[in-house]
């Protein structure tokens, strides 16, 4: 969707300045707020791309205010409430209102989710057609504006560009976030500077990109 967290290539908000040093968590709770999101996508109720749907459809008002743990924790609320296994009140008290909901997978103790950490998430997948695109071959990204989670990028959209790698099939997260979920082709695709940002860019420079097949028609 066309959310907040779509930045690339937005003006008016500053320099990336890097903080030297920069810890892995800037506060206690920080580090509580990774390890409850963690355990609670470890209960099977949603995926990770349901995951970045949450924190993207959060008003933009709150995104562009909020830390980067603090977004986790709006998006974990609401998953939490959508999914049934909290409801307003107990969010407001911290205090339950009955048993707890039955989940599709048992709660995970420590090394539960220890090995589902070192398991990992995964997404590539056998695919049900031949790939369209092939290495050197151009191709123009669609113009859209969905309502759904998308990895497509606003400023690569009606670019051309040219394919620099096919990764295979992967699960495609357009559909995955709603809840669904099918394999498509995955590539990189190299976008000349000029191409997406017009004769004042730098005419050394490209933008690589993975992008799903979908995303693109031959150009």
């Amino acid at each position: 969707m066309n959310g907040a967290q779509d930045l690339g290539g937005a003006m008016g908000f500053g320099r990336v300045e890097p903080e030297a040093g920069e810890p892995v968590f800037h506060a206690d709770w920080e580090s509580r707020v990774l390890a409850v999101t963690l355990a609670a996508g470890g209960l099977g109720e949603w995926n990770i791309d349901q995951g970045r749907h949450a924190r993207e459809v959060l008003h933009p008002a709150l995104y562009l205010n909020a830390s980067y743990y603090e977004i986790w924790l709006r998006a974990l609320e609401r998953l939490l409430k959508e999914t049934g296994l909290l409801d307003a009140q107990e969010l407001e008290t911290g205090r339950p209102n009955g048993p707890a909901a039955k989940t599709r997978l048992p709660p995970p103790d420590a090394e539960g989710m220890r090995r589902i950490i070192a398991k990992g998430t995964p997404f590539d997948s056998e695919p049900r057609a031949p790939a369209r695109f092939a290495i050197g071959q151009k191709v123009r990204a669609k113009e859209m504006n969905p309502t759904y989670h998308t990895r497509l990028p606003r400023y690569a959209r009606g670019k051309v560009g040219v394919v620099e790698r096919v990764h295979g099939a992967h699960i495609f997260p357009d559909t995955s976030g709603p809840g669904t979920g099918e394999p498509v082709w995955l590539y990189t695709i190299a976008f000349p500077a000029q191409e997406l940002w017009g004769e004042g860019a730098d005419p050394t420079l490209t933008v690589s990109i993975e992008g799903f097949e979908p995303y693109f028609d031959a150009a």
